[in-house]
């Protein structure tokens, strides 16, 4: 390995097809353990959660079972985790996660185990807090000062910063003049909150000005207050540094001065805690992250930089004293002590590939065996080989306290999806608004090689996909028994899916031998399926015309359609080979053509969301062709404009319906309350008279009600 290439201390790849970003990495003892070492802690936009203890035997060796903790799938996105003191009554460290419309808080826990493999971790749910508004990334600390404990603010996608005093919601405030979030960072020496504007410029907001500043519930109020007399939120200190920023950071490693961090997308600072600039550096690359942390030389701060060459370099103030090569491009960057080793370089990718390396090279370690002239002496290793078989003969008597080690796995799970829809539709509570909704059936199937415990069964599909029964508990398998399950999935939301993929997992105790009373290891098997696309749309004449297009460039001859989806052949329309028409069950309608004379495909609709399933449907099947046409060279490629305005109007108008919905739900429910009133003053008011008109009118008022 090269001198300048990160030395590969312990790595892994996270899950499959998971997406990660700058907040879903972070690096603390979060199970507050006596030893004092950092665990790395990892969320997913999948909403994975995993956290890691790694301890190879060597450097470079590959992940180690018992090197994860814990792994837990929580039910939306992740999009930041930090650990703090977030408890009240408490100063242990406890794990904080972000998602869009909640801030959960965890206690991560170790119970201690019975075999060689270590011991369980579990998370408790402390408590939670839902959020009124889409949270874009969030900050902590001891706002206002407070010892023994750290308070959240989170700063949402339409500028609003909400506080949070642990359990307990504090207050909410709109940052001025706000159009898109940018990074947030807070300084505990000066108390202030400090992000970078739409403006390009640093800002500083001192915790005291937000919290006595005017309350508004919405922006136009934020707006309003601008004029009034009320207190308004003003800003300590602004910083022009003319380009976007990627991230802040705010480091103080004495009580006598700390300093704000910047990194732009061209450069570098290093401000004053006033707002001064110490220094700033010129990037001659485009960075993608960084962190810094102490220097051994007195009055200078090293600074990791990651940027998109796959290069890590390592900067003291502004002079560059290392750069390094790293296997992939960080998107998120932290320093750790594991194992009593201080200063591992935590990396972590788009994709999910972590890393944890280390600087300088390894030395060399060989050396020269001593020539010994003295003859072997037999009496002393016959003494020693019978010392080492005695050994062995031990192991081997032992090795049954757990399961032997099996080149197969103990349990298989597979999905069967039948080729037909189902004769009698099965779905149930569908949202679709067509004559018949269809269903497909789907068999799993659960192969055991060995006596598992309580196996259970969890089927997953995406919404607004369903099944007709999502889980299973079975008893207890003996070795080389299998159990089947039939259940039906359909379309139940109206609206298309973005994916016609689904998961099984089985999750299972295995016994360990003769721990059997005591002891269980728990372990997971799982395994995919695919949909049919008829499941949500079915075959119809093409349209000539459509409002939204998309060209898929190929390096292969066009395949006919009819090869492509049999499935879809309609013998009533002719010239099928180079056009299909897709007709989806909420009543809108894509069309699909292969050129004749280009290597070219178009996707066509009058719905922009509709283009996405054909697209998807069309790029596995011409990969599945050419894969059985034992082609590797195959690719496509999109090389149009992106429709962004078209996307973000209709982002736009998802949110006004939502907005919308809610709004008439209040008005419902306030006219609900007036029409109880009015019931209550007629009857007190005409009870000795005939109840007769008094009927007729309740239930006028009832029926009215029921069909607003």
């Amino acid at each position: 390995m090269s001198l300048f290439k990160a030395r590969d201390w312990w790595s892994t790849i996270l899950g499959e097809n998971e997406e990660f970003d700058q907040g879903c990495l972070c690096v603390a003892n979060v199970d507050n353990s006596d030893s004092r070492q950092d665990k790395i802690i990892v969320g997913s936009y999948m909403g994975y959660l995993r956290i890691f203890n790694p301890h190879p035997v060597k450097a470079g060796d590959e992940v180690q079972p018992e090197d994860l903790l814990l792994e837990v799938q929580l039910q939306e996105p992740i999009l930041q985790v930090e650990v703090g003191k977030f408890v009240s009554g408490t100063e242990g460290l406890h794990l904080a996660v972000l998602h869009g419309r909640r801030l959960c808080v965890y206690a991560v826990s170790a119970t201690l185990g019975n075999v060689e493999h270590g011991n369980q971790y579990q998370i408790k749910l402390m408590y939670e807090h839902n959020l009124q508004r889409t949270a874009c990334n969030m900050v902590y600390g001891p706002f206002g000062g407070v010892k023994g404990r750290d308070l959240i603010c989170i700063q949402s996608m339409d500028g609003m910063l909400m506080l949070f005093e642990q359990e307990s919601y504090a207050f909410g405030r709109f940052l001025p003049g706000f159009l898109l979030p940018g990074p947030l960072a807070y300084s505990s020496r000066t108390d202030s909150f400090i992000t970078v504007s739409s403006c390009r410029q640093v800002e500083s907001y001192k915790y005291q000005v937000l919290a006595f500043a005017a309350d508004a519930n919405d922006r136009q109020e934020a707006e309003q207050q601008k004029h009034s007399s009320g207190k308004r939120l003003v800003v300590d200190w602004v910083l022009n540094i003319g380009e976007q920023a990627l991230d802040i950071c705010v480091v103080s490693f004495n009580q006598t001065f700390s300093s704000v961090f910047v990194l732009g997308e061209r450069n570098f600072f290093c401000l004053k805690d006033n707002g001064q600039i110490r220094f700033m550096k010129k990037l001659d690359y485009s960075p993608s992250c960084f962190i810094p942390y102490c220097s051994v030389k007195a009055g200078t701060i090293n600074t990791l930089i990651g940027n998109h060459s796959k290069m890590l370099n390592i900067y003291q103030n502004v002079t560059l004293k290392w750069a390094t090569q790293l296997p992939h491009i960080p998107v998120a960057v932290k320093v750790a002590n594991l194992q009593d080793l201080k200063g591992v370089i935590v990396t972590l990718s788009d994709n999910g590939q972590l890393q944890c390396s280390y600087l300088g090279t390894d030395p060399s370690i060989f050396q020269a065996p001593k020539v010994d002239s003295r003859e072997i002496n037999y009496e002393e290793f016959d003494a020693e080989m019978k010392e080492l078989q005695k050994i062995i003969r031990e192991a081997t008597r032992t090795q049954d306290i757990l399961p032997k080690s099996e080149k197969h796995k103990d349990l298989i799970v597979t999905a069967e999806v039948l080729p037909d829809l189902d004769a009698e539709s099965q779905a149930i509570d569908s949202e679709v608004q067509a004559e018949a909704v269809p269903s497909v059936t789907v068999k799993i199937t659960i192969q055991s090689r060995v006596a598992v415990q309580k196996p259970s069964l969890v089927v997953c599909v995406r919404a607004p996909l369903a099944v007709t029964r999502d889980q299973f508990i079975f008893d207890d398998l003996e070795p080389d028994s299998s159990e089947t399950v039939v259940l039906s999935a359909f379309l139940k939301g109206n609206c298309s899916p973005s994916d016609l993929e689904g998961d099984c997992f089985v999750s299972y105790n295995m016994p360990t031998g003769k721990l059997l009373e005591i002891s269980r290891i728990t372990k997971v098997a799982q395994c995919k399926f695919r949909l049919p696309l008829l499941l949500v749309c079915s075959p119809s004449p093409p349209s000539k015309a459509a409002s939204h297009k998309l060209t898929i460039d190929t390096n292969k001859p066009p395949i006919s359609l009819l090869t492509l989806f049999p499935d879809f052949v309609d013998l009533s329309q002719d010239d099928q080979a180079n056009v299909l028409g897709f007709q989806f069950l909420m009543g809108s309608k894509t069309t699909l053509l292969a050129s004749k004379t280009s290597q070219r495909y178009r996707v066509q609709s009058d719905q922009l969301e509709d283009l996405w399933l054909i697209t998807k449907e069309l790029t596995l099947r011409l990969e599945e062709h050419f894969k059985q046409q034992n082609c590797e060279e195959f690719a496509c490629t999109f090389s149009g404009s992106i429709p962004l305005q078209e996307y973000f109007e209709l982002i736009d108008q998802h949110f006004e319906l939502r907005v919308n919905a809610e709004r008439i739900q209040e008005l419902l429910s306030a006219r609900a309350v007036q029409f109880r009133a009015i019931q209550r003053r007629l009857l007190t008011r005409f009870k000795d008279k005939n109840p007769a008109p008094l009927q007729y009118l309740d239930t006028l008022l009832e029926g009215t009600f029921r069909e607003v």
